[in-house]
Parts: structure tokens; C-alpha cells; sequence
């Protein structure tokens, strides 16, 4: 190891992805930091610490009661020295000794000892993925603000199809390396703060087989609803129906319609403290409801919209002169948004508007990456294209100025 490198602890537990974690490790030298390898017993089943020595030039820990362990008590040592302690993967029982305080092995007693962030792969079953268990489980981490890099779609080991599969090492490593630099750079608490994020595209059903939709996948959502959580805010996700899971946040309601959404946040936006409507919401929507039957295919049809409601404008009119809750709205055009941006943050009296051309092929719809920019009433800001995470925290770092500024306005 050279001097210098920042540590990263990389525990490993029992399954089948084990395998990827020797890329995740890898991946994290590539980036410049030490990778010190944990491996759990029944990780020990699915790949061998030689393996990792290979990789990481260091001895790889397998248990608490190796000889001469407890001369330097080395899960101390290690707890305190480490940038971040990475899972990956991290099965159900892991995240449940964890949630719940048990150290019966090396890598559960390095959890308890170390001040280091945490980051989560979670990888199993589909089943146990959704078990109500695991999932409090999980909730009861990210509270504490431990990090989770969802698992994938697919094809799993078991035979399934479904969500479980370990996400990709490149993931992994980007959200790790990500966590160290933000727990490198000092921030303002959000604990207390209470945020509503709206996510994903609304359906709008024609009859009881066809619908209305959009092409929103919901990352850029999540990815604001993550980062608030992160920062100890408490979240209130309001999601459609997104072709994405979303992340682990304080409450999410599920929604389909416009109408469906409308009534979601009004209802939720009571006493919020931040409501970020980052939702493709259907401007339109079938003239007196769905038909009761499918309709049959003839020749031409004419369909007969109407307008949703604006809940964007409804929220900056109930606000009237209040400086809270700070309001954000998003702008997705075809071409150069600011100038219509400019018009929505003046016309429906909100803080920020999130401008972006969802034409640009890295920068649209269901993609990883976006390129925005942030319009307020103090100016345009043009961001980089960036991962959808960082775009985020560059959000987030906006909103908390207007929070310092509507506190001034109040004080």
C-alpha cells in the first residue's frame, strides 16, 4: 500500500455475488484507495481469501480469534483507520445483525466499533429482498444514515427472475468513492427537516388496457430522495409508476394518475419544510375517465383530453407570501429550456426550477446521467453533465441556501 491511501474496508458475506466483490475492490484501487478485504464464514464458501490477498496486497481478515488478532484488538484498529466500510454483498443476515446491534463475527463487531459511513449492496432472493423484515431492517440503517446501492434486475442464481442480483462493481465503486468524498467535505445537518419528493411519470388510463404515459424511469427522483436521506432529512417519496425501484426513504406512497398524485402531495405537503416535484406529471388526461371496457379498434378515433390540475402552481399559490415550504419544479423541454424555465419559476411563484433538454441522448429520460440547470430568482446556473446522484447533491446544496434564506426572511 503506498502512503497515503485513503482505506476502504470491503466486507464481504455469504453469496453468490461474492464473486463481483473482487472487481469492487479493484475498481476501488483504480480510484486510489486501500482496500482491506472482510470476509464472513460462509462468505469463505463462495470465494477464497486468497483471492483477494492476490488484489489487495494485504492479509485478508477472516475471523476475530486468529492468532495474535487481539494483540493490536485489530477490529479497533481497523474501525478507526478506515475512510468507509463497504458490504458487498450484503445478504439479509447481514443487514439484520447490523440493524439490530449483534456481533457475533469480525465484520458485525467492525460495524459497531467504526465512526466510518457505511455502504450497503444488498444482494438475495427476490422474495427475502421484499420480506417486510428486511426492509425495516434496511430503513432502520439508512435512518442512521447508512447508504444503499439498490440491487438489480434480472436473472438471479436461485432460478428467479427478479430484484436481488448484486448491483454492477462499477456502481458499487462510484457510490463508495462518492460517500468518501462527501463525508470528506463538511455539511449542515438536515436532521429535523422534513422533504417531499415527487418521482416518476404518471399513467393515465384510456381503458382497462391502455393508458397515457410518459417516459420517465424516476432516477432523478430517487436520486434526490436518497441524497435528502443521506443528509438526515426525514422523506416523504411520492412515486408513479417508475421502471426503477425506488430507494429506502422514511415514507413513500405509490400513485398512478395525475389526480392520484395531486391528492398525494397536497395531502403531504402540510408542514414540509422542502417539496421538490421532480415527477413528469401528464399535462393531459382522457375527458371524463377511463372507458369501463377496452376499446375496440375500428378506424379513426378522436380522443378528447383534459388538463390535469397544475399541482406545482397550486403549492406556490397556497404559499402565498410564506417563504415556506422552499418549492423546486423541474423543466423538461426539447431544445434550450432556461428561457421556459424563467417563465414556470415566475408564473407558478417557486424557488428553483430544474431546467433540462430531454432530447440530449445522456441527459433525457431513463439514463444514469443528466446535464441541468439550476434557475432562480438570483440567476441561471449551468451544470456539467454528471451522474443523476451528483446532480442531486448539487439540488440539495441549492435548496439548503434558500432554507438559510427563508429562515432570515422568518427571523
Amino acid at each position: 500500500m503506498a502512503a497515503g491511501e485513503p482505506l476502504i474496508g470491503l466486507g464481504v458475506s455469504g453469496g453468490i455475488g461474492a464473486y463481483k466483490s473482487v472487481e469492487v475492490a479493484r475498481l476501488l484501487q483504480k480510484r486510489g484507495y486501500a482496500v482491506q478485504a472482510i470476509l464472513t464464514r460462509n462468505a469463505r464458501r463462495f470465494i477464497g481469501p486468497l483471492t483477494f490477498e492476490a488484489i489487495t496486497r494485504r492479509p485478508v481478515i477472516t475471523t476475530q480469534w486468529a492468532a495474535g488478532m487481539n494483540a493490536d484488538i485489530e477490529h479497533i484498529a481497523l474501525a478507526t483507520g478506515m475512510k468507509a466500510l463497504v458490504v458487498a454483498p450484503a445478504t439479509a443476515n447481514i443487514i439484520g445483525k447490523f440493524a439490530n446491534g449483534i456481533a457475533d463475527d469480525f465484520l458485525s463487531a467492525l460495524y459497531l466499533a467504526t465512526r466510518a459511513p457505511l455502504l450497503l449492496a444488498p444482494a438475495m432472493n427476490t422474495v427475502m429482498w421484499e420480506h417486510p423484515a428486511v426492509q425495516d431492517n434496511l430503513a432502520r440503517l439508512v435512518a442512521r444514515g447508512v447508504r444503499v446501492v439498490d440491487p438489480g434486475e434480472g436473472y438471479l442464481a436461485c432460478g428467479w427472475v427478479g430484484q436481488g442480483r448484486l448491483a454492477e462493481p462499477e456502481q458499487i465503486a462510484e457510490a463508495a468513492d462518492r460517500l468518501v468524498r462527501a463525508a470528506d467535505t463538511p455539511q449542515a445537518t438536515w436532521a429535523g427537516r422534513r422533504i417531499l419528493v415527487t418521482a416518476g411519470p404518471t399513467f393515465e388510463d384510456l381503458d382497462p388496457v391502455r393508458f397515457l404515459g410518459n417516459r420517465s424511469s424516476g432516477r432523478m427522483g430517487f436520486a434526490l430522495a436518497q441524497e435528502a436521506m443521506r443528509r438526515g432529512a426525514s422523506v416523504h417519496l411520492v412515486a408513479g409508476p417508475t421502471s426503477v425501484p425506488p430507494p429506502v426513504v422514511s415514507t413513500i406512497t405509490r400513485v398512478r394518475s395525475a389526480a392520484d398524485m395531486h391528492a398525494a402531495v397536497m395531502a403531504a405537503s402540510r408542514g414540509v419544510d422542502v417539496v421538490i416535484m421532480s415527477a413528469a406529471v401528464a399535462d393531459y388526461t382522457p375527458a371524463g375517465g377511463a372507458a369501463d371496457a377496452k376499446i375496440e379498434k375500428g378506424g379513426s378515433m378522436t380522443l378528447t383530453l383534459e388538463r390535469t390540475a397544475d399541482i406545482l402552481s397550486e403549492l406556490g399559490t397556497s404559499r402565498g407570501d410564506s417563504a415556506m415550504p422552499v418549492l423546486v419544479g423541474f423543466a423538461a423541454e426539447t431544445g434550450p429550456p432556461e428561457a421556459r424555465a424563467a417563465a414556470k419559476l415566475k408564473g407558478k411563484q417557486v424557488d428553483l426550477i430544474v431546467a433540462n433538454d430531454v432530447s440530449a441522448a445522456d441527459a433525457g429520460f431513463d439514463v444514469e446521467t443528466n446535464q441541468v440547470t439550476l434557475v432562480s430568482a438570483s440567476g441561471s446556473v449551468a451544470l456539467p453533465l454528471m451522474s443523476k446522484a451528483d446532480v442531486a447533491a448539487a439540488i440539495l446544496d441549492r435548496v439548503e441556501a434558500l432554507l438559510g434564506a427563508a429562515a432570515a426572511v422568518r427571523g
